[in-house]
């Protein structure tokens, strides 16, 4: 090395570095976390709507205001010509060779698409919700606060409502992302029309309605983090996900022409058909429907819930020990 050199003796140049990659904003919470506090929060406010419309006199007079009771025969049924259709709604959901076919539908759609495991937990969602509707309803005391428009009949929460979402969120559980997109908005307006139903038809209350959502959505929840919530490669956040622009743009377009069509034709034949408590009701339901069932569908668009029925070992091959000679 000559005297005045810049370069160190026996020292070799540092290549270049890789770089590091930035840690992504998601990647301190799992998909399943989220989905544990999305069902924590829905537990709590379907706890929080059964204290303040069961048990409290605001929340009764309330629940009275928006649904009266009727002058003849005390029951819930509104008076409005859309009680016979809101009957025949329920007796069609209700039917138990429907809820079959759907129910076979979705787990055809899980064996075609190597996801029984989710097909099979879809099930359970739907008939837990059930049961557990039916649970709460013949387990909550619902006082008598001396309220003219209420009963001590306890109703909540909507066993009806709460199997519609449930089935709904189920096939999300199923169907590939695009399809979950698709699905969403014409499946959150039949649960709607479902909750509508049984307000119209007085079989449940408001509060009912609302909880029956939430039940829905908390036991989405719960199935959704344990089939597979925890692993990284399971919650593409941010990725294309397989979607093109014309296909978001399509799918934007018919969630826009859906809001148009129930706003333009819906809510006009409501105003004239039912009373204003009734339709704030109705209104309010559909609402509350469409921003959870949305919300959880576009925690999950992009969640893969496949569930391999048994794991391969991975890795090399362990040497075979060999037989010791005995002398």
């Amino acid at each position: 090395m000559s005297i005045g050199s810049s370069y160190p003796v026996g020292r070799s140049t540092p290549g270049p570095q890789p770089a590091r990659p930035l840690p992504h904003a998601h990647a301190a919470a799992p998909l399943g976390l989220r989905l544990l506090a999305v069902a924590l929060c829905c537990l709590l406010a379907l706890t929080l709507t059964a204290t303040v419309f069961v048990r409290t006199h605001p929340g009764q007079w309330l629940d009275g205001v928006l649904l009266p009771r009727a002058e003849r025969g005390g029951g819930y049924e509104q008076q409005t010509v859309l009680v016979g259709p809101a009957k025949t709604v329920l007796a069609t959901f209700g039917s138990p060779t429907l809820l079959a076919a759907l129910l076979g539908a979705m787990l055809l759609v899980g064996v075609l698409r190597r996801r029984l495991v989710a097909g099979i937990v879809g099930v359970g969602m739907v008939l837990c919700a059930v049961v557990v509707a039916g649970a709460v309803k013949s387990a909550l005391p619902r006082p008598d606060l001396q309220i003219e428009s209420s009963t001590t009949h306890n109703s909540f929460p909507s066993g009806h409502v709460a199997a519609a979402t449930t089935l709904l969120l189920a096939f999300m559980l199923v169907l590939p992302g695009w399809a979950r997109r698709w699905l969403v908005v014409p499946g959150a307006a039949g649960v709607s029309v479902i909750a509508a139903a049984t307000m119209i038809a007085g079989w449940h209350r408001f509060s009912d309605a609302l909880g029956g959502v939430l039940l829905g959505v908390a036991l989405f929840c719960l199935a959704a983090a344990s089939l597979g919530g925890w692993r990284g490669d399971h919650d593409r956040v941010g990725g294309p996900d397989g979607g093109a622009l014309w296909r978001r743009l399509a799918e934007a377009a018919l969630a826009l022409v859906a809001l148009v069509w129930a706003l333009v034709v819906l809510v006009p034949g409501l105003v004239a058909s039912v009373q204003r408590g009734a339709l704030v009701a109705i209104v309010a339901a559909g609402a509350s429907t469409m921003f959870l069932v949305g919300s959880v569908v576009f925690l999950v668009r992009s969640a893969d819930f496949a569930v391999r029925l048994s794991a391969r070992r991975v890795g090399p091959p362990q040497p075979v020990a060999e037989p010791q000679k005995i002398s």
